[in-house]
């Protein structure tokens, strides 16, 4: 199989929560908080799970994918490198994707949280490269509206 040119993508995704900005940003830094919406789901399991929020820290999540996928039993892994922090404000991240020994894809992830109100604006820019058996731009983006909407509901709980 001949190599495929790599797609570049990127955007941007803006959400209002009604929750203080320090309450979002807990979301990204804590790993308790942040397994619940980002990680845990019904369809997938999840064989591992670490944040360590601190510039230079990691990130890992290895999803053993579920039966109602179109990889069942295929493993899925991100890994990430913490760029930057601006404690209650912004967290910027490095990362990988793979399915199952294939790397498909590598990102720089932006998420930037400012008061707005009684609530806050969250910001996520998200800029990758994708490469064969990748996702694709469409599916990454309507995974991250997913998780934005999960994490609306792990703030309202």
């Amino acid at each position: 199989m001949e190599p495929q040119p790599v797609i570049h993508d990127t955007f941007v995704l803006e959400r209002r929560y009604p929750a203080a900005a320090e309450r979002v940003f807990s979301y990204f830094s804590d790993p308790a908080k942040k397994r619940r919406w980002f990680a845990d789901s019904e369809g997938n399991a999840v064989e591992v799970f670490d944040l360590d929020c601190r510039v230079g820290g990691a990130e890992r999540t290895l999803y053993r994918m579920g039966p109602s996928t179109p990889f069942p039993g295929v493993g899925l892994a991100t890994e990430g490198v913490v760029q930057e922090i601006a404690p209650g404000r912004r967290i910027v991240t490095a990362t990988t994707m793979s399915l199952g020994e294939r790397r498909i894809s590598s990102a720089l992830i932006t998420i930037e949280i400012a008061p707005d109100g009684d609530g806050a604006t969250l910001r996520c820019t998200h800029q990758a490269a994708f490469y064969e058996g990748a996702d694709g731009p469409a599916m990454r983006q309507d995974g991250w509206r997913k998780l934005l909407d999960r994490l609306a509901q792990a703030l309202a709980n």
